[in-house]
């Protein structure tokens, strides 16, 4: 197996000159900031290296990357940053194997190989004239957070906007800032909940999911994205459903065992689904019953 170099690899290591975009080849991108969220998840803003520098990338709300950590491998992640088309890209992930605890330990001016954007989005569009409803557990805020950009972005499009977020304890709640702002402003109905709380917290305990029924959307109207681990997003759709919420307007956002991103190496298959190229964001009626199977 091959050691974490001493030191990181500078861009030229991936090779100088344009080239044809290959969706195999990892571009250089340099790490411009480092944001530590909680104890073990972090963000990573990134700028384009090479001959490519100046290019914009686009990318739609709930499409990921593939980021290689030279010498230790390769995983995919959700970008976390405001969609469209930007020359810088944002990525939050939870250190919890190899690769993303060797990104831990990265610090600005470092380059990471990136490779994207891969997988099917929140679809935004849709949701034009309904009510929104946004449900994350824990780390699953991160790949939400572009569509929340999105929908503030054009609010008038949209009807009524619920955050509904749910955390392990209050030391886990990512982007404490701007939770603090979306519950500020008029047009946004955020709830936040813990698994666990100190007596110094106020707020909500409880899974997410108990969010669900007093949230104040309108189920007949309403579109709801749903990101985070598998068992809460089967009980926050089925919630969403006992709700009135037909189960064809239900996304839930899949990321399990993705390695090539391009539906070649069948590590990511679910079903007749490949997660990679048929998601990561999928309709909840179609995933519903392959969720219900045991161990699948």
């Amino acid at each position: 197996m091959a050691s974490i170099p001493s030191r990181p690899i500078d861009a030229a290591t991936l090779g100088a000159g344009p080239v044809a975009r290959d969706p195999m080849r990892p571009e250089p991108w340099r790490i411009v900031r480092v944001v530590n969220e909680t104890r073990d998840t972090f963000t990573l803003t990134l700028e384009r290296e090479g001959p490519d520098a100046r290019a914009p990338f686009s990318f739609r709300p709930g499409q990921f990357n593939m980021l290689w950590s030279f010498g230790v491998g390769e995983v995919p992640i959700s970008m976390s940053g405001p969609p469209g088309e930007t020359r810088h890209i944002v990525h939050t992930m939870r250190a919890v194997g190899p690769v993303t605890r060797s990104f831990q330990t990265l610090r600005r001016g470092d380059v990471v190989g990136v490779r994207g954007p891969f997988g099917t989005a929140w679809p935004v569009d849709l949701a034009e004239g309904h009510d929104v409803v946004l449900v994350a557990g824990g780390i699953g805020l991160a790949p939400l957070r572009p569509a929340i950009y999105h929908v503030l972005q054009h609010r008038h499009r949209y009807g009524r906007v619920v955050v509904l977020f749910g955390a392990r304890t209050p030391d886990d709640l990512l982007f404490g800032r701007e939770l603090e702002a979306w519950r500020g402003r008029l047009d946004v109905d955020l709830d936040v909940t813990v698994d666990r709380a100190p007596p110094e917290w106020f707020g909500h305990v409880g899974v997410v999911t108990t969010l669900v029924p007093r949230a104040p959307f309108d189920a007949s109207k309403a579109v709801a994205f749903v990101c985070g681990p598998e068992i809460m997003m089967h009980f926050a759709a089925t919630d969403l459903e006992h709700r009135g919420v037909a189960a064809e307007r239900v996304w839930i956002s899949m990321e399990r065992n993705m390695k090539c991103a391009v539906a070649l190496c069948g590590h990511c298959q679910f079903g007749p689904t490949f997660v990679c190229k048929d998601g990561p964001v999928l309709r909840w009626d179609r995933m519903k019953p392959l969720l219900a199977v045991r161990e699948l």
